[in-house]
């Protein structure tokens, strides 16, 4: 496949007229604009954008379906979903549960890791919970928020067959440090759903974690005698995530995060919870009712649970915001594949790597997916 006319998404983060060629899953060139490769199909992507697929770190479902779900094809449903919205990779994300709770969810997602399935690939698993501060839950359920386990952490990650890639934790909680330092070792730790300090948050960053969830949410203010885990993390952070939904972060605060944590720090994520894609209603998160009301999911107190609100969509509202395309188109490529080891294989549009792409008009609606050098829409 020849796409041609295109303005590319180059790996210096520039946005360059270049053809790409592909062939099977990969990319194999990079030409000139206009470059007769005599290939038979050929997608013109006159005045638009190509990009690299996206790439959402931290989802718990769509279309009415949960990674946490017990059914036979919850996972597939949101691959799905997501591939036709131009989000080709995820990592599911798992909610505060028991062992036996999890060891059920990571035995369902076992057979669809790194597998093509005619829609976004997921890549792993990000284990959101159970350690966490019961103060900062959010929409966790409190009765399986416990202390910081790492022999727990280490059974499932063995169960997973090493498929969790990011694991967050409160850093401020009995034997949180020292388990950051041994978790560290095998995958990407978050701080998150915190109570910490900006000293606390520092010594979490020390021990290995060097990335956060959902930046300012489930976590103390950013203050200008108390400056928390936002200052630490200005310091220390090599990844913030950022829900730019609109509902969870002010538009203002949106275009800040880009200015002071700069370019290559940021990963957009969705957040996004089942009732992504459908109508008002009622739906569930991690066992508890969330009532969904244009866009907006909360709980019955009225604490907002995940977003309504897909990957592509956050990049268009950031964009949309202020934030520049090619800083948005950043946050949502190679920054988050980078931040959980994914970069060799996506994330950027290089020779050699996989062939995930998403091509937008200059509206950035969708004009074209393509997952493993298959169009898909």
């Amino acid at each position: 496949m020849q796409i041609k006319n295109g303005n590319l998404y180059t790996q210096g983060c520039f946005f360059e007229p270049h053809d790409l060629i592909l062939s099977g899953d990969r990319i194999t060139r990079i030409a000139p604009s206009g470059f007769d490769s005599n290939e038979e199909e050929v997608l013109d992507a006159a005045g638009c954008y190509v990009l690299p697929g996206f790439v959402d770190v931290h989802i718990h479902g769509a279309d009415g379906a949960d990674f946490c779900d017990d059914t036979s094809d919850h996972i597939s449903t949101i691959s799905n979903y997501l591939g036709k919205k131009g989000v080709t990779s995820f990592l599911g994300t798992t909610m505060a549960f028991s062992e036996e709770i999890l060891n059920h969810i990571i035995d369902d997602a076992l057979p669809h890791f790194n597998q093509e399935e005619g829609g976004a690939v997921l890549r792993g698993i990000n284990m959101e919970g159970p350690f966490f501060a019961k103060s900062k839950k959010g929409a966790q359920a409190e009765r399986y928020i416990i202390d910081p386990d790492f022999e727990m952490f280490e059974r499932l990650m063995e169960r997973s067959k090493n498929n969790i890639r990011l694991c967050d934790i409160a850093p401020e909680l009995p034997g949180a440090v020292e388990f950051i330092s041994r978790a560290a070792k095998q995958c990407a730790v978050s701080i998150a759903h915190t109570t910490a300090t900006y000293e606390e948050a520092k010594e979490g960053f020390a021990a290995g974690a060097n990335h956060v969830t959902h930046l300012f949410n489930a976590m103390p203010p950013f203050a200008h005698r108390d400056p928390g885990v936002v200052g630490a993390a200005l310091e220390d952070a090599d990844y913030v995530e950022l829900i730019s939904d609109g509902i969870h972060i002010h538009p203002a605060m949106v275009r800040t995060v880009f200015q002071i944590f700069g370019a290559d720090r940021v990963c957009l994520i969705s957040d996004a919870m089942r009732a992504t894609g459908k109508p008002n209603g009622e739906y569930t998160l991690g066992g508890q009712k969330v009532s969904m009301t244009d866009g907006k999911a909360t709980l019955a107190d009225g604490t907002i649970a995940g977003s309504a609100t897909d990957l592509v969509e956050c990049f268009r509202r950031a964009v949309h915001f202020g934030v520049p395309i090619e800083m948005a188109a950043k946050a949502a490529t190679i920054n988050p594949a980078k931040s959980v080891g994914l970069e060799k294989e996506i994330g950027s549009c290089s020779e050699g790597k996989r062939a995930d792409l998403l091509i937008l008009a200059q509206d950035l609606s969708v004009k074209a997916v393509i997952i493993g050098g298959k169009r898909i829409v």
